[in-house]
């Protein structure tokens, strides 16, 4: 299975790669992970949504073809670690890849949003992006976890 992350924003902190890199580094070995990070439209002398437009392009061109998408909101489905792990189970026997997307600072374009399969929240605070992607890769490695009966995940 290829789980791909789109998530707008780069040049993260040392931290953010340490820890995404962590997590994605203690997936199975038949669990592909991808990062794509999408630069950021500069902030300056734009309004929002011309800013959320030029980034939805630059996530359309980089989506792959074909995968279950899953948008990344606060707004989005609440759900439990065992109901992730479900979820995974689920998307793997479709046989469909997953891509999550994450926002940047400014959200999601509407279009990107009509997009989703499916919209989940890793909390209903609103997080930031780089914080974000180390939450879903440690919350994906514990989910595979959950479905390998190994201890990791602790009910």
């Amino acid at each position: 299975m290829k789980i791909h992350i789109l998530a707008v924003g780069n040049k993260m902190p040392a931290w953010v790669d340490e820890g995404f890199n962590e997590y994605v580094r203690r997936m199975p070995r038949e669990t592909d992970v991808r990062l794509m990070e999408i630069k950021p439209e500069k902030r300056a002398g734009k309004d929002r949504d011309k800013l959320l437009s030029i980034e939805s392009e630059r996530i359309q061109a980089a989506l792959p073809t074909g995968c279950h998408v899953v948008v990344m909101d606060e707004r989005g489905q609440q759900a439990s670690t065992l109901q992730l792990a479900q979820m995974l189970t689920d998307w793997l026997a479709s046989g469909r890849n997953t891509v999550f997307i994450i926002g940047g600072a400014d959200g999601l374009h509407s279009a990107i949003q009509q997009l989703a399969h499916q919209k989940l929240a890793l909390s209903a605070l609103t997080l930031p992006h780089g914080l974000a992607r180390v939450l879903l890769a440690e919350q994906l490695y514990r989910a595979m976890t959950v479905n390998r009966q190994h201890p990791y995940h602790r009910a």
